[in-house]
């Protein structure tokens, strides 16, 4: 299955591991790599030798082409951007930040640069600026978000950029696959339904969390804060909300949600932490491999593009 994403990423499906803060490490991302995806480390805010090592954690699980996600605004975002370089990645994905200065360096190394974004006018610029592609994520994903829903935002960026869209936001089958190749991508890339895959590290009480979601169970808190985050509704949001609402300011709200999601990825606290998790929580029902999540994905999506796609 061939498209520009593929070639320019070097891999056999379109399909791309989102790269979540304490959920994307080595194990998750090579996992999706060997299964012929692209697997993303995410960077968040760990030093730079935490992820160096995740990268080369990953290269003893794989020899398949993966990449790492650079959150711009960690303190360690300078030193990661020069680190990937050293260790010759094959992208960066980047978010929450203007990868711009860096682009240059990147380029120079041979690292494809693909840039997060949630406007027309953003991804015209990373197109400007360099980029090889952009992601085009709706505010149906998890996690910070933007305004715009996936389905109008893919297909304006589309028509606004000679370069490659990948499309993330709802995706989490083959249907959803369908439809964003439908509206112009070039590839998908998905977060919550390998949040739960059996790869994942993520403690057993989130992927839980998840699988028994409906698809009403997530919530945007931080919307009066101009930093938007979907995850699923429990005692955490309910008491954000209710914060909000009565006018806590910005320093209060952040300091309640201080280490919050790894409190629910790594220890499993699905009532005080933050579980992070798009809208098509509601549509995962089980555990899969990485390998079994992409093969049912990938049959789904040739069966109603009635593509005869060599998959396997």
């Amino acid at each position: 299955m061939k498209t520009r994403v593929t070639e320019l990423l070097n891999i056999k499906y379109p399909i791309i591991q989102g790269g979540m803060a304490w959920v994307a490490e080595h194990s998750l991302a090579a996992a999706v790599s060997q299964a012929g995806g692209f697997g993303l480390i995410g960077a968040a805010n760990a030093p730079v030798e935490v992820v160096r090592e995740e990268i080369r954690k990953a290269r003893e699980l794989t020899d398949q082409p993966f990449g790492v996600n650079i959150m711009l605004l960690s303190p360690h975002a300078k030193d990661i951007a020069q680190m990937v370089t050293e260790e010759n990645v094959a992208a960066v994905t980047t978010g929450a930040g203007n990868p711009e200065p860096y682009i240059p360096m990147w380029k120079e190394a041979g690292i494809r640069v693909i840039p997060v974004v949630a406007s027309v006018a953003l991804a015209k610029r990373m197109e400007k600026h360099g980029a090889d592609a952009v992601v085009a994520e709706g505010c149906e994903s998890g996690g910070h978000i933007g305004q715009t829903t996936t389905m109008a935002l893919v297909p304006q960026v589309a028509d606004a950029v000679r370069i490659p869209v990948i499309a993330a936001g709802g995706i989490g089958d083959g249907r959803g696959m369908a439809a964003a190749l439908m509206l112009g991508a070039e590839a998908v890339q998905m977060g919550t339904r390998f949040v739960v895959a059996e790869e994942s590290i993520v403690h057993e009480n989130y992927k839980q969390k998840i699988i028994k979601a409906r698809d009403i169970d997530s919530e945007v808190t931080g919307l009066t804060t101009g930093h938007p985050v979907r995850s699923l509704r429990n005692q955490m949001t309910r008491e954000y909300l209710r914060m909000e609402q009565e006018g806590a300011s910005f320093e209060e709200l952040e300091y309640m949600t201080l280490g919050s999601l790894r409190k629910a990825v790594m220890d499993g606290d699905v009532k005080g932490g933050t579980v992070m998790a798009g809208q098509i929580a509601g549509l995962v029902k089980k555990e899969q491999t990485c390998a079994e999540i992409i093969q049912e994905m990938l049959s789904e999506a040739g069966a109603l593009l009635k593509k005869d796609w060599n998959i396997g």
